[in-house]
């Protein structure tokens, strides 16, 4: 549980470092002037421009583009190790209700059996206590018969 802990804490700092990227490059975008698109026809701009710009597009969007590639990974990869976790989780919600429930089994179980051993203590005791009375009627007996006679 700890590892899928620490793997989920990997991804989300890939996850914070990729969408910081796209931030910093949506916000380079807005701040520098060399990569807003004008709309200017096509003809009128510098080869250098034409080339790097094919279609019109804007020069920064790249960067952007680099930044969502590595945080769409990343994002992806936190939510399975999260789904891990919550399975993990489950699991062991459910070992421990299985351990709970053979725990309560193994309870009322040495219950019957105390109540068994109660039961035997019980009947073990009436006929120690027979005994005892028998014995000491034997007793009175023979001491009967050791006794002189008196004539």
């Amino acid at each position: 549980m700890q590892e899928l802990g620490l793997e989920a804490q990997k991804h989300l700092e890939e996850m914070i470092q990729a969408a910081h990227q796209i931030l910093l490059s949506m916000n380079d975008e807005l701040c520098n002037p060399t990569f807003w698109c004008t709309a200017t026809p096509s003809n009128s701009r510098p080869v250098s421009e034409a080339s790097s710009n094919e279609g019109g597009m804007c020069g920064g969007g790249k960067i952007i583009d680099e930044a969502r590639l590595r945080y769409k990974p990343a994002v992806s990869s936190l939510r399975s190790v999260l789904a891990s976790i919550a399975t993990s989780l489950k699991k062991g919600g459910l070992e421990s209700s299985n351990s709970e429930q053979n725990d309560e089994d193994e309870i009322e179980r040495m219950e019957k059996h105390a109540s068994i051993l109660r039961k035997e203590l019980i009947e073990k005791n009436k006929q120690q206590k027979l005994l005892i009375d028998q014995f000491r009627t034997l007793i009175a007996i023979v001491t009967l018969w050791q006794s002189p006679c008196s004539l």
